[in-house]
Order: structure tokens, then sequence, then C-alpha cells
């Protein structure tokens, strides 16, 4: 096998460990990981004033219908809120509840803490990916 499928390999892998964790820590809080995909886009899209369902749904890479289903169960459960879009009346945006934020701050460090090793992997694989190539050509 060359080494660049080696390395694609591994680069899958680590997130897909990373992914995992991600999934793991959500439900370890009482989320689904889609709901915690969803609190995340909310909030880092939408801020306070919120983020419109196309858009979660763009992010989350969700049918729309899909999308609606999955806030109709957040806001159920107190997470988000659905709110008039002031600058067209047609639109719904998705705002994050300080419930959903609390939610949202009880994974940020655990997932920072998964960031930093996904990182230092990720380096780790990358200078072995440079060292088995041999020298550059200028």
């Amino acid at each position: 096998m060359s080494s660049e499928l080696q390395s694609l390999a591994r680069y899958r892998e680590a997130l897909r460990k990373l992914f995992r964790a991600t999934e793991l820590a959500a439900r370890n809080v009482g989320l689904t990981p889609q709901q915690h995909s969803l609190l995340l886009g909310a909030a880092g899209l939408g801020g306070t004033e919120g983020v419109s369902i196309w858009r979660l749904a763009e992010f989350l890479q969700l049918r729309h219908h899909t999308v609606v289903e999955l806030v109709d169960r957040a806001e159920a459960q107190g997470y988000v809120l659905r709110k008039e879009n002031p600058a067209n009346k047609r639109e719904v945006l998705v705002v994050v509840t300080p419930a959903g934020i609390r939610k949202l701050k009880q994974l940020a460090t655990q997932h920072r803490r998964e960031l930093q090793f996904m990182r230092r992997r990720m380096d780790i694989l990358d200078i072995e990916r440079r060292s088995t190539r041999g020298p550059r050509r200028l």
C-alpha cells in the first residue's frame, strides 16, 4: 500500500475517533449527537440573533424537513426557540436558549481537549508522511 493511502487512512481514523468522542460526550450530557450539532450550529452561526433553518440544514448537511424535526424536538426540550425573522417575515430563525447554552458549555472543555489531542495526532501523522516522501523538490 502506498504511503499516501496509509496517511489518508490514518487521518480518516483520527477524524472518526474525534467524532466518536464528541458523540459519546453529547450522549453523556443527555443530548443526541444530532442535537449537539444543531445547538452548536445555531449558537455558532446565529448567536443571539438566530439562524435560519435553511442555513442549519447546510451546516448539518441534512434536508430541510429533517432539520425542522430536529428543531421541533430540541424546542420541546427547551434547548432552542423559534422566532420570526424581522427582515423577512416568511423566515423562521432558531435561537439557542440558556438551557441549550448550558449544554454546550458542559461539552466545551471536553471538546477542546479532544481537539488538542487531534491536533497533536495530525501533526505527528504529517511529520510521518513528510519523512516517508523524501526530500522536497524546489
